[in-house]
């Protein structure tokens, strides 16, 4: 890349909210209507819709913003054997948070980040052997995405897929090592096949900083349990292109006082040793801005990128540029010019809601300032 051409590039996590007129469909699909063939034509429109929008917005690497998805995680239900519904079991990573400011977080999940979503939150266990089934339905998003990109001129394109930590909990498998092994084995049929389609693979994973919110273990089992889920990740990206993986974690509920999120030196050095080219995590959010002196102390092996949050997924405030830019800056100033990517701190749309927290006109407004703020970086970087 020549001084003239050299600048940052600009990505987000995945995830955006979706058109009413899709939602509506999925909704009806799910309670049963014979609407297929119409819900198909119109998460293409959504997809080809979305590229359009992310390109004229500013955004270099996209993806088709999962709108066929009922969420980041959810989605693999519908694509591998083996799983029942566990209504009675809940997600705990949140409960010192949720301890600490109970009417909030009351409000919070009937209103806002639970009670607009098009299906209810049902956590899964496995029941029986792990297959993956969901080809055909990989196969159209990757369609989609392909179809859209031919008529939008973006850099680059990546889609994100749940990590093998992230699907549910055992009740079949005689240990917790071999039934991650093999969610694993399923899930990597899909990484396969998302890069032999030419894009990149995002690995979305909040559940390896969420171990170490877990009050019911200790420091020592916390570590073993980071390096198991780091091992069976890798065991799941083997002889897979590095340079063709990101991985993106999160660290925490969207919006909220969040005093309990995980300080991210506790587990930097786990997901460095994930292997990707480029690693995604917040650092927008007020909770974590100051985090980037780690990177004073910690060396960014060689061929790794950072994608720091410059803009945050949980507030309706659009940063401003000169901001957008001094981040970045300081990021590029510690690990290099050339090692650093605009991205968010998390997806728009991690569900598939009518009640997005960050109104859609509001998140391409902040696509546009990041856009904004990296050409700033880039330029006083590169000294032009």
């Amino acid at each position: 890349m020549s001084q003239e051409n050299a600048r940052i590039p600009t990505t987000h996590v995945g995830s955006l909210a979706r058109p009413t007129k899709l939602l509506d469909l999925m909704k009806a699909n799910i309670e049963g209507a014979d609407n297929q063939a119409q819900l198909e034509t119109c998460i293409a429109e959504a997809v080809e819709e979305s590229v359009a929008q992310q390109v004229a917005d500013g955004i270099d690497i996209v993806t088709d913003g999962e709108m066929s998805k009922v969420g980041f995680f959810a989605y693999v239900r519908d694509r591998m054997t083996g799983f029942s519904p566990r209504p009675g079991q809940r997600y705990a990573a949140f409960d010192a948070e949720v301890e600490a400011f109970p009417e909030y977080y009351q409000h919070y999940f009937g209103e806002a980040m639970l009670g607009g979503n098009l299906v209810p939150f049902v956590p899964v266990a496995c029941t029986g052997p792990i297959s993956y089934y969901g080809t055909d339905q990989l196969q159209r998003d990757l369609n989609n995405l392909r179809q859209a990109l031919s008529k939008a001129q973006a850099q680059s394109a990546f889609v994100p897929s749940v990590a093998p930590t992230g699907v549910g909990t055992n009740e079949f498998y005689a240990s917790e090592g071999d039934y991650l092994q093999a969610v694993a084995e399923a899930l990597r049929v899909e990484y396969k096949a998302i890069i032999d389609a030419g894009f990149s693979l995002q690995i979305d994973d909040p559940f390896l900083p969420d171990l170490f919110a877990d009050r019911h273990l200790d420091s020592k089992a916390i570590r073993h349990k980071a390096a198991e889920y780091v091992t069976i990740l890798n065991h799941a990206l083997r002889g897979l292109p590095q340079e063709k993986i990101r991985y993106h974690t999160c660290y925490s509920i969207n919006e909220g006082p969040r005093i309990h999120d995980v300080p991210f030196v506790e587990f930097v050095s786990y997901m460095l040793d994930i292997n990707a080219a480029d690693y995604s995590f917040e650092a927008g959010n007020v909770r974590h801005e100051h985090e980037y002196h780690i990177w004073e102390q910690l060396q960014l092996p060689a061929g790794k990128r950072l994608i720091p949050g410059v803009i945050c997924h949980a507030s309706n405030t659009v940063e401003h540029p000169e901001l957008i830019a001094e981040r970045l800056i300081r990021f590029a100033e510690r690990v290099g010019r050339e090692n650093v990517l605009a991205g968010a701190d998390c997806g728009f749309s991690s569900q598939a809601t009518y009640r997005p927290e960050v109104h859609p006109t509001v998140v391409r407004e902040k696509f546009r300032a990041m856009r904004a703020g990296a050409d700033l970086a880039s330029n006083k970087l590169w000294g032009r």
